[in-house]
């Protein structure tokens, strides 16, 4: 059975490895989609040392987000994708260069929102860092719409006056000569103010 979808199309090769799984050497163990569970490994390497010779924190986030997200996006069918919106991480010890394995599962799953949990072991079997995270599922734009999208020159000031919409544009280049000509016919016209000014100095010199 053929299964399809963008996790699918990685794990039956019709589709690349992300960079971000092939960095941290992400490895399927098992999956099972009905329950909504899986389990990867990664490759920690001397790269992701911090300055005390533990792997650096962010790294170990990153690894459970790659556990927790396909345990998603494992059940999703084409077209669709799931973000991670909301990723919380608790590192509990300190983790070494070497093979890391990930634990992830769906907690619950709406429409449209999931929530996720899972744990990264450490290669004795201690968990080193869990997190839950929340996932949105989404629509993926196909290819040929992201192509479109990229290559579309910014639509600048200039391109929305010269594209009317419904004469939305000829009218707004006609405003400023109008309102233009209006000030013109008030400045030529007495103020109120002005009139009581001029008023009140007649009553004076009449007071003389």
């Amino acid at each position: 059975m053929t299964r399809e979808g963008p996790f699918w199309d990685v794990m039956e090769g019709r589709a690349a490895p992300p960079p971000a799984a092939a960095l941290l050497g992400w490895e399927l163990i098992a999956v099972d989609p009905e329950a909504g569970t899986i389990e990867v490994a990664f490759t920690a390497s001397e790269q992701f040392l911090n300055p005390v010779g533990a792997i650096q924190g962010g790294f170990l986030a990153a690894m459970l987000d790659d556990t927790l997200g396909p345990a998603l996006v494992a059940t999703l069918g084409p077209g669709l994708f799931a973000p991670t919106t909301d990723l919380h991480v608790q590192f509990l010890r300190p983790a070494r260069p070497g093979r890391l394995t990930g634990r992830g599962r769906i907690v619950r799953r709406g429409r449209e929102v999931a929530f996720l949990a899972g744990e990264l072991l450490d290669d004795s079997g201690q968990v080193v860092a869990t997190a839950v995270a929340t996932a949105q599922v989404r629509g993926v734009l196909p290819a040929a719409a992201v192509h479109d999208l990229t290559e579309r020159p910014p639509v600048g000031p200039a391109d929305r006056r010269q594209r009317p919409v419904g004469g939305v544009a000829e009218r707004d280049e006609q405003r400023p000569a109008a309102v233009l000509g209006k000030a013109e016919q008030l400045t030529g016209q007495p103020k109120v103010g002005d009139a009581r000014v001029a008023a009140a100095d007649a009553q004076v010199g009449r007071c003389h």
